[in-house]
């Protein structure tokens, strides 16, 4: 006789690709919230991860600082899970876990622990069990500025680093630290780890050496580089100040038509990485 018992297949675990440079100012936090808009336009269920202590993702969507009872700080320490810190956005589709100035101090707080580089990881792994993290399919992780014990957690927990770079006279000043880093992350921690792509930010088509920086820098690391250039934009640096990511605030603007051809060009990535897998 045929069994005829329905087949429960696992959870699809979602993507979680690690935003970071430990550049300051090159359009990291920027780059989060836009993807993770566009991503979310187009069908995609994602939730960031602010792991930043400037808070400027959970700001850019809306998030008030008065609101955030639960935050990345707490899934660090082991207090509560990441779907417990779960907010919704302004945008359908797009959660996100904020940050609080605590963050300053989770270093010292889980730096003798044994699992103090597992920590994200173990808390992404068990999101699973959350019914509110049901159907996720991208995680984008924000970093702070530096590569710190919380950027390694990240990296640890990642299938992916996706590299934002700005269009200036420094901007491989430092790459090469950062892709030593992941190198030593997936040597010790996380053996799946790679370079997803490198997004060069706040280009000038006005600016002679915005063009020279992006020839040097594909030329340096080839395909690695994303075809889609995220421009200088005004409008995009105006939408944070309203709570808004900068699809929401001006749909029809350069930089939010950019990072709608970024949201595309990670899938087609991700989908080759997939069949070639």
């Amino acid at each position: 006789m045929t069994d005829l018992t329905p087949i429960t297949l696992p959870p699809r675990r979602p993507r979680v690709l690690v935003l970071a440079n430990q550049k300051g100012g090159v359009g990291k936090t920027t780059t989060a919230i836009n993807l993770g808009t566009a991503l979310a336009a187009i069908g995609e269920k994602v939730m960031i991860v602010d792991l930043d202590p400037q808070g400027n993702a959970s700001t850019g969507l809306g998030v008030d600082r008065k609101s955030r009872q639960s935050s990345t700080y707490d899934v660090l320490c082991g207090d509560i899970g990441l779907g417990q810190a779960l907010q919704e956005t302004a945008v359908p589709g797009l959660f996100i876990a904020p940050s609080t100035l605590d963050l300053l101090g989770v270093e010292l707080e889980i730096a003798s622990a044994k699992d103090r580089t597992q920590r994200l990881k173990k808390a992404i792994d068990e999101i699973s069990d959350d019914q509110r993290c049901a159907d996720l399919t991208y995680i984008l992780i924000d970093c702070p500025p530096s590569l710190s014990l919380i950027t390694i957690n990240a990296m640890t927990a990642a299938d992916a680093v996706l590299v934002p770079l700005q269009c200036e006279f420094f901007a491989l000043e430092g790459l090469s630290q950062l892709l030593k880093t992941v190198e030593q992350v997936r040597n010790g921690l996380n053996p799946r780890l790679i370079i997803q792509g490198v997004v060069l930010t706040m280009f000038d088509p006005r600016n002679n050496l915005s063009g020279q920086v992006m020839a040097d820098v594909r030329e340096f690391l080839g395909d690695k580089v994303y075809e889609t250039v995220i421009p200088r934009n005004v409008r995009v640096s105006e939408a944070p100040s309203y709570g808004k990511p900068a699809l929401l605030y001006d749909l029809r603007c350069a930089g939010s038509q950019a990072y709608l051809r970024l949201a595309s060009e990670v899938i087609r990535r991700e989908r080759a990485l997939r069949a070639a897998a």
